[in-house]
């Protein structure tokens, strides 16, 4: 019988996992939920594993997206054999629900289990209540610090590529550290280009620590999440496009523009015809309505705008 040591050994590349988890997301429903590129990381016999999404709305977003990452971590361990740590969930965009739905079909279009079905959900309910989702969605900054770490492996593995063959091989110098080190002793820090140099040197250092305190991401809202590990985020540009529809359905309403900031939903509103208040007060409550319906960790602050038509403004000219 062959040992052990003899077999050999199975190694799964981070972009095998990574097409395992796109696909373990759309088993939970492929008519409800789009998938985009995810991300995956295997070191050793570990994984960590992210999927991108667009969830369909309304629903409760935080439930559907825990349940696809329980889906996902389960089925990634189950198909590789590794251990995958729970999977990050990030919503890229929100698709419509299917009018045609009916009563027999769960709210989220997603696979769901019961109480009867599951009897630990209550009691894994009970011990997520006190999660704390965080309000930033944080950066890994791969291409700030790829840039460093290529930087600085340069320079590195330069001057130890020198040094070894001047102190193995007996061979001179190489000509560009024999010149910076005489450039250096022929001047201070007084020279105009020392001084130049050491502020560059200075504000890269200002903002990298910059870099490694601010969170980045701006773009994204992060969600109340009912579980303890799952983090959920919502793009700025999809809550910008469901508060846009929400408005525009509000009876009188022409054109709408929405700008999503970090802490404000800014609403523009035109208004073709009825009562400027009746309307305001329509599109606030359209608009409160979506955003509580988001589920965000930090509501954001709304301010609506309603502009009235030039055909609007003439009518009220012409009035007696």
């Amino acid at each position: 019988m062959t040992g052990a040591a003899e077999r050999g050994k199975t190694a799964v590349s981070d972009r095998a996992v990574r097409k395992i988890a796109g696909r373990a997301a759309g088993e939970v429903a492929s008519a409800s939920v789009r998938t985009g590129a995810g991300s995956a990381s295997v070191r050793g016999r570990r994984a960590d594993v992210g999927v991108k999404v667009a969830l369909p709305f309304p629903a409760p977003l935080p439930e559907a997206a825990r349940l696809i990452q329980d889906h996902v971590t389960s089925r990634t361990q189950e198909l590789t054999g590794l251990h995958v740590s729970t999977a990050q969930v990030h919503v890229t965009g929100l698709l419509p629900v299917p009018a045609t739905r009916t009563a027999a079909e769960p709210a989220t279009g997603l696979a769901t289990t019961t109480a009867a079905d599951d009897p630990d959900a209550t009691h894994r309910d009970s011990e997520d209540s006190g999660s704390r989702t965080p309000l930033r969605w944080w950066s890994p900054r791969r291409l700030p610090t790829a840039l460093l770490a290529l930087a600085a492996a340069t320079a590195c593995g330069a001057l130890a590529v020198d040094m070894i063959r001047v102190h193995l091989a007996h061979r001179p110098a190489a000509s560009w550290r024999a010149d910076t080190v005489h450039w250096l002793e022929r001047h201070g820090p007084d020279a105009p280009f020392v001084g130049i140099a050491a502020g560059a040197l200075a504000l890269v250092g200002i903002l990298m620590i910059a870099l490694a305190l601010s969170p980045g991401r701006r773009g994204l809202l992060t969600m109340t999440s009912p579980a303890a590990h799952l983090r959920v985020a919502m793009d700025r540009t999809a809550i910008a496009l469901v508060v846009r529809d929400a408005v525009g359905d509000v009876p009188g309403v022409g054109a709408v523009r929405v700008r999503v900031r970090r802490r404000r939903v800014v609403v523009r509103a035109q208004l073709a015809f009825g009562d400027r208040a009746i309307a305001r007060r329509d599109i606030l409550a359209a608009a409160h309505g979506v955003l509580d319906g988001c589920c965000l960790r930090r509501p954001p602050g709304l301010r609506v705008k309603v502009q009235e038509s030039h055909h609007q403004k003439g009518r009220a000219t012409d009035a007696p």
